[in-house]
């Protein structure tokens, strides 16, 4: 059997994932192995090519804005975001 190595784990992550190990009674290995098979086995998800769902996007956002106003409310909300507020989330 091949051996795969992964470096670079944010903790929390691995945390996330010993966890699940644990609680499947599990190796963190065997969770691994077992995430990915469960991914790759849904084929749906590699059905449309990323570029061209982003190109069937194109035009679509649209609106009354200028470049100014948009750059301007995107700084905005990356002050005033919360995104990094709850600790205890994986991916917050």
């Amino acid at each position: 059997m091949a051996n795969l190595q992964v470096k670079d784990i944010d903790d929390r992550l691995y945390e996330s994932i010993r966890a699940f190990a644990k609680s499947e009674k599990r190796s963190i290995s065997q969770e691994v192995v077992h995430i990915l098979e469960k991914y790759l086995s849904q084929p749906k998800s590699f059905d449309l090519n990323p570029t061209d769902e982003f190109l069937q996007l194109a035009g679509s956002w649209e609106g009354d804005k200028n470049a100014e106003e948009i750059i301007s409310e995107i700084r905005e909300n990356r002050r005033n975001s919360s995104r990094f507020g709850n600790a205890n989330e994986l991916f917050d």
